[in-house]
């Protein structure tokens, strides 16, 4: 749209720069003072032609004709007072231009044809100079209006060579960029397949061996063996779960996020600490609000990498899980007894502490965490902004 106004104000400027070069000409000769009338009615249609080069490209064949008229009218109406039939050369020139570059086919060079004839005809008709030599005339002819009319074509066909090589241009940009989604695509379906094979296998195998012997230790009456097999089983569960969940996501079968978890299933995660033998407290104050899908499940690994590291680095009895959702805020905190007889400080924390701070970070959020209590207990908590999340 921007374009298509530019282009009609440029018209416009073109028309009134040409009807004001070709009237004052006109006006300079000084036929005004010997034909009045004639010269007035010349200036009227000089101006009338060449403000028509601003119409639309459609009326480029009829505007042609105009100047062709116009042309014959200066010759009828001032040859007899002894003035030249070359007045309005800058509109007839530029009639010619449009009819290369906005007409096509037989109708283009018909219109060409009748600007070279009016032209020579007006030169006969007054018997000028030009027109005692026919080579002189010929050659007149070709410049005023076959030139414009040859430049006009080049123009626009130089415009859709342009366009061509743009189109191009932009048709190879994309179909790069399916050729690299596809290959992004092709990439993640194998890393898919190698977690499929490699993983899956795997921890399938012991869940199985798990089960196998959870069951032959049951009767033989060993509880926390059978207990400690019954968490193997429940882990092993839990890991082929999300390995499901991101093998549809490297295969791009996301279910519009239905089956990635989040805040909303973190008693999963509590069953299966409890499971493992340790006992969790869990806090929840405010309002669940609803969360983008992508901080969501960063949550929820937050919070699951907390109660993992509780399980492996506490005392392995207790843990203590605080959610609070404030207006603009999201805190998580754990806290668990430190397992008797370990040394553990700032500059020595447990594992995964990195990747929590590291998907904190990633929402704007930031990590505390350290020993408390007289270094009996750890302490974590996370403080995630959702507001500009």
């Amino acid at each position: 749209m921007d374009v298509s106004r530019s282009l009609a104000r440029q018209s416009l400027v073109v028309a009134v720069v040409a009807a004001m070069i070709d009237t004052v000409v006109l006006a300079l000769c000084g036929v005004f003072a010997v034909a009045p009338w004639q010269a007035t009615a010349v200036a009227v249609g000089v101006a009338a032609a060449d403000l028509a080069l601003a119409a639309s490209p459609r009326t480029a064949g009829i505007v042609a004709v105009g100047q062709v008229a116009l042309r014959l009218l200066e010759a009828l109406l001032l040859h007899r007072h002894g003035f030249a039939a070359r007045f309005a050369d800058v509109g007839f020139l530029v009639a010619g231009y449009r009819a290369g570059a906005w007409m096509v086919g037989p109708t283009s060079v018909s219109t060409v044809l009748t600007l070279c004839s009016g032209f020579a005809a007006a030169h006969l008709l007054v018997g000028s100079t030009t027109s005692h030599d026919w080579r002189l005339l010929l050659a007149t002819t070709v410049s005023v209006g076959v030139v414009p009319w040859l430049v006009g074509r080049y123009t626009a066909a130089r415009g859709a060579y342009i366009a061509e090589l743009e189109q191009q241009a932009q048709l190879r940009k994309q179909e790069q960029q399916v050729a690299l989604e596809r290959a992004v695509a092709d990439e993640r379906a194998a890393i898919a397949r190698d977690l499929h094979d490699v993983i899956s296998h795997h921890v399938s195998a012991i869940g199985i061996h798990a089960g196998a012997a959870r069951i032959a230790l049951a009767d033989s009456g060993n509880g926390p063996a059978t207990t400690s097999l019954t968490a193997v089983e429940t882990s092993s569960r839990a890991a082929m779960v999300d390995l499901r969940r991101q093998l549809d996501l490297l295969h791009g079968r996301d279910d519009d996020g239905q089956r990635q978890p989040g805040l909303a299933d973190i008693d999963g995660l509590i069953e299966h600490v409890r499971s493992a033998g340790m006992t969790v407290e869990v806090t929840v104050r405010g309002s669940a609000v609803p969360l983008p899908d992508s901080l969501n499940i960063t949550l929820y690994r937050i919070v699951q990498e907390m109660l993992t590291n509780a399980l492996r680095h506490g005392d392995g009895e207790n843990a203590w899980l605080d959610v609070e959702y404030r207006p603009n805020l999201i805190m998580i905190e754990t806290t668990n007894p430190i397992m008797a007889g370990t040394a553990i400080d700032n500059a020595s924390v447990p594992r995964g502490i990195g990747g929590i701070r590291r998907r904190a970070e990633l929402f704007g959020g930031q990590l505390r965490c350290g020993p408390q209590s007289n270094r009996t207990r750890w302490h974590s908590a996370v403080s995630v902004p959702i507001g500009g999340s």
